[in-house]
C-alpha cells in the first residue's frame, strides 16, 4: 500500500509539473491583452470573501484570469453515499495553451473520511497538450470501503441488503491522438484491484447473490482500453454547450493478472444545449451505456449505480445500490441562474436505469429518480460551482448529493 501511495503521489506530481510547464510557456508567449475570457460581470465567493477581509476592495480587479485557478473546499457535511464526511475537495483548471485558448485542463482531487468508515483518497485529471492535439487522461485511487451490496438486477430491494467490506485501488490511464477536427483516438491501461473482501450475511438471506455469484477474498481486472473520443466542449468541468462522445472499449487478460478474459465497453455520451443567447441556462442530456460483452467480470467490478468515473450516476440512490451484467442509464438536467450575477444557480434533474443480465430483454424494467439542487460559484474564471442536489428514488431512497463542478 505504500508504494502503491507513493506511485499515486509521483504520477500526480508528474501531472502538475507537466501542466506547469506547459503554463509556463504559455506565459513567455502571451500578454494580458491577449486575455479572451471576460468574467468582469460575474461574482464568486472569493470576491465576497475579498470584501468581508477588504484584502481587494474592488472585485474587478481580478477580471483577469489566471493561468491556474484553484478552488479547494474543506468537505464538511452529509450525504446519502457516505453519510457524515469530513475532507478536503479540489479542482485545478488551467490552460497549456497561450492566450487562454484551446480546451481547459483539470486536476480533480479528494481525501475524506466518513461516518461510514469509508477512507478515500483519489486523482483524476484530463491534461490537453501540443495545441490539443493530445489527451492525457487518469484516474488513481485507494479506498478502504465499507459498503452495502443488494444483490443483482432491477429487482434488488434494501431487504436483501448486507454489508460488504474492502480495500480497493485504481489505476486507469489513456493517452489520446488528435486525428482530425474534435476526434480522438486512444489507447492505455487499466487495472481494478479488490482485496481483503469481507460480507457480512444478513439472517435473512440464506445465500447472498455475492455467493451465488462466486465469492472470493479479491479479485483483479486487469487490460488495456481502446478509446474513441469527439469533444466540442471548452470546460469540461461546467460546459455552456458541445458534445462529447467517449467510447471505450475495455478487454482484460489473464496473462496482465486478470482473474478472467472479459471484454465490456462504454458509451458515454453528453450533449449541452444553451438555450438562449442572453443567459447561461443549459439543457444538459446524459447517455451513460455500459455492456458486459464476454467473459465473467468479478463482481465488484459489474457494472453499478455510481461506478463512473466521477461516481456521479443515479443521483436519488447511494452508491452501488444497484448491480448488473449490464447498464443503460439516461438523465437530463436544466441549469438555470438565480442571480445575475452568476453567484448563485439551481438545477433540476431526472434519470432512469436499467441493470439487466441481457440488454434485449427486460429493458421495459427501468430504475427512475429525480431531484433539484442549488449551484454556489466558487471560482468564476474557471466556472466551477459547488453543487448542493437533493434526490429522490424508489424503495425510500433519498438524500443529498455534493460536488465540487458539474455532475456531468
Amino acid at each position: 500500500m505504500r508504494i502503491i501511495f507513493f506511485l499515486l503521489v509521483l504520477v500526480l506530481f508528474f501531472q502538475c509539473a507537466f501542466a506547469q510547464q506547459n503554463i509556463t510557456t504559455s506565459s513567455s508567449q502571451s500578454s494580458s491583452a491577449d486575455v479572451v475570457t471576460d468574467s468582469t460581470r460575474q461574482r464568486d465567493i472569493i470576491d465576497y470573501l475579498h470584501l468581508l477581509f477588504d484584502k481587494v476592495k474592488d472585485p474587478d480587479e481580478r477580471k483577469l484570469p489566471k493561468r491556474v485557478n484553484l478552488a479547494l473546499i474543506p468537505t464538511v457535511g452529509y450525504t446519502l453515499s457516505t453519510g457524515l464526511t469530513a475532507g478536503v475537495s479540489s479542482v485545478a483548471t488551467f490552460y497549456t495553451q497561450p492566450n487562454f485558448s484551446l480546451n481547459v485542463s483539470t486536476i480533480n482531487a479528494q481525501a475524506f473520511y466518513d461516518s461510514h468508515d469509508q477512507e478515500t483518497f483519489f486523482s483524476q485529471a484530463n491534461i490537453w497538450a501540443d495545441n490539443d492535439n493530445y489527451k492525457f487522461v487518469s484516474d488513481f485511487r485507494i479506498e478502504k470501503y465499507p459498503d452495502v451490496t443488494y444483490g443483482l438486477g432491477n429487482g434488488s430491494t434494501t431487504q436483501t441488503a448486507d454489508d460488504i467490506t474492502y480495500n480497493y485501488i485504481r489505476l486507469y490511464e489513456t493517452a489520446l491522438r488528435r486525428i482530425t477536427g474534435n476526434y480522438y483516438v486512444g489507447v492505455g491501461y487499466n487495472l481494478d484491484y479488490h482485496y481483503n473482501i469481507t460480507e457480512t450475511k444478513s439472517k435473512l438471506q440464506a445465500i447472498t447473490a455475492f455467493e451465488r455469484y462466486g465469492a472470493t477474498s479479491s479479485s483483479r481486472s486487469s487490460g488495456y482500453n481502446f478509446d474513441f473520443l469527439y469533444d466540442s466542449r471548452t470546460n469540461p468541468e461546467n460546459a455552456l454547450g458541445g458534445t462529447f462522445v467517449n467510447l471505450i472499449f475495455r478487454n482484460n487478460y489473464a496473462f496482465l493478472g486478470s482473474d478472467a478474459n472479459t471484454t465490456s465497453a462504454i458509451f458515454d455520451i453528453r450533449k449541452y444545449i444553451k438555450l438562449s443567447k442572453h443567459s447561461n441556462n443549459i439543457l444538459a442530456i446524459w447517455s451513460y451505456d455500459w455492456l458486459t460483452l464476454s467473459g465473467r467480470p468479478p463482481y465488484l467490478d459489474l457494472p453499478s449505480t455510481g461506478a463512473d468515473m466521477y461516481n456521479n450516476t443515479g443521483r436519488g440512490y447511494p452508491i452501488d445500490r444497484f448491480r448488473g451484467n449490464n447498464m443503460i442509464y439516461l438523465e437530463a438536467e436544466y441549469r438555470f441562474g438565480i442571480t445575475k450575477n452568476g453567484l448563485l444557480g439551481a438545477v433540476v434533474f431526472s434519470n432512469v436505469a436499467n441493470y439487466s443480465k441481457n440488454i434485449t430483454n427486460n429493458l421495459n424494467n427501468i430504475i427512475p429518480a429525480g431531484g433539484g439542487g442549488l449551484r454556489i460559484k466558487i471560482n468564476k474564471h474557471s466556472n466551477t460551482n459547488l453543487c448542493i442536489d437533493y434526490g429522490v428514488g424508489t424503495d425510500n431512497s433519498r438524500g443529498f448529493f455534493v460536488n465540487l463542478g458539474e455532475v456531468f
